[in-house]
């Protein structure tokens, strides 16, 4: 039975993640993600201009946030908004999440534990059985997951609420989460059959 490992709710969350999500890193692939997206985006309405608004706790943060909110700032454009310029008033404030779940096969949470067993194997029709002593190898593998919600800055109100989840056998780098958050965004302005499974290719391109 596979067990699951939460780390710390809110932004992505310290050690285990900030390395691949400030480094950035992009190769070939495409990433696979569940989205669910909910919303009553107001018919006619522009994208408009965004700026992010940051909970204290990812303000405690200011590093990890920068690296989720450059990774999030690429669909946004593709959804077709701008970020704010200075001197001027956003018309959405966007609040990104993140939290990265780490699950192992072994009864103790531990990656590097070796389980063994007994297997029995026939060694002829006429010489009978056997048993011989096996190992195996327990990965661990990681359930990311990244949010977005749009509210409009006059009045507060939620308009629009995405999420997008996948789950790998490997740690997800800048290139990752901006794929993800690029799924999440897909069916904007139109929440979507949800949760459906959305893949993006990722480029080679640093973000």
């Amino acid at each position: 039975m596979m067990k699951r490992r939460s780390l710390p709710r809110g932004l992505l969350a310290g050690g285990l993640l900030a390395c691949g999500l400030l480094a950035g890193c992009a190769g070939l692939g495409t990433v696979t993600s569940d989205v669910s997206s909910f919303g009553q985006w107001p018919e006619g309405r522009a994208p408009g201009r965004y700026a992010f608004e940051r909970l204290p706790s990812q303000q405690a943060r200011a590093e990890q946030a920068q690296a989720l909110e450059k990774a999030a700032a690429g669909a946004l454009a593709k959804a077709g908004f701008n970020p704010v310029e200075a001197g001027q008033e956003p018309d959405v404030l966007v609040q990104l999440g993140a939290r990265l779940t780490r699950m192992a096969a072994s009864p103790w949470d531990d990656p590097l534990w070796l389980r063994g067993g007994f297997s029995r194997y026939h060694r002829g029709p006429w010489l009978g059985s056997s048993w011989s002593l096996g190992w195996t190898y327990s990965a661990p593998r990681y359930e990311t997951e990244v949010a977005l919600m749009l509210r409009d800055r006059a009045s507060g109100q939620p308009l629009y609420e995405t999420r997008a989840s996948n789950d790998s056998s490997g740690q997800p780098d800048a290139a990752t989460l901006a794929a993800m958050f690029e799924a999440a965004l897909t069916d904007f302005p139109r929440p979507a059959i949800s949760p459906r499974r959305v893949s993006v290719p990722m480029g080679t391109d640093k973000p």
